[in-house]
């Protein structure tokens, strides 16, 4: 028993849109009625496309005469490319060249002591500064640099 209804509601779900729209006998869908009291509109007959002989040419261009002529009146040949040429030579970058500027010894505040730098003598970021800083408090220990932060903070700040 539901397996029938469930297959006319089915059925009756796909015809339902067809039914609903049904085309005029000129083929066009129309889903509007007229107004009552006013007169159908009228429909206008489909025209005719002329036949291809009866076509009329369509115009050269504006101004221009049937016989003239366009372009080089002796055929015009294509130029061979050039030949292969050698490569351009390699620019030289030349970077100016920087003096080797070592930071100077260190004196360590809490022992007195002066201990020099193992910096490798070239420009240095702060990041860098501080990677030798530690590097240098780990060297030297905490017998020649005492507090190793207080090391660490004053050789930042050098």
């Amino acid at each position: 028993m539901r397996r029938t209804s469930l297959f006319a509601v089915l059925a009756f779900a796909v015809a339902a849109p067809a039914l609903a729209i049904e085309p005029d006998a000129s083929g066009t869908i129309n889903i509007m009625r007229p107004e009552p009291g006013t007169p159908a509109a009228k429909q206008r007959p489909a025209r005719k496309r002329p036949a291809r002989d009866e076509r009329q040419p369509a115009p050269k261009g504006y101004g221009v005469k049937q016989d003239t002529r366009r372009g080089s009146s002796s055929p015009v040949y294509p130029v061979p490319l050039p030949g292969p040429q050698a490569p351009a030579p390699v620019p030289r970058i030349e970077t100016p060249s920087q003096r080797a500027t070592v930071p100077p010894a260190m004196v360590v505040p809490q022992t007195g002591r002066v201990l020099p730098n193992l910096g490798a003598g070239r420009p240095e970021t702060s990041q860098d500064k501080a990677v030798r800083c530690a590097h240098q408090a780990g060297v030297y220990g905490p017998n020649l640099t005492g507090n190793p932060s207080a090391y660490i903070g004053s050789c930042i700040n050098q």
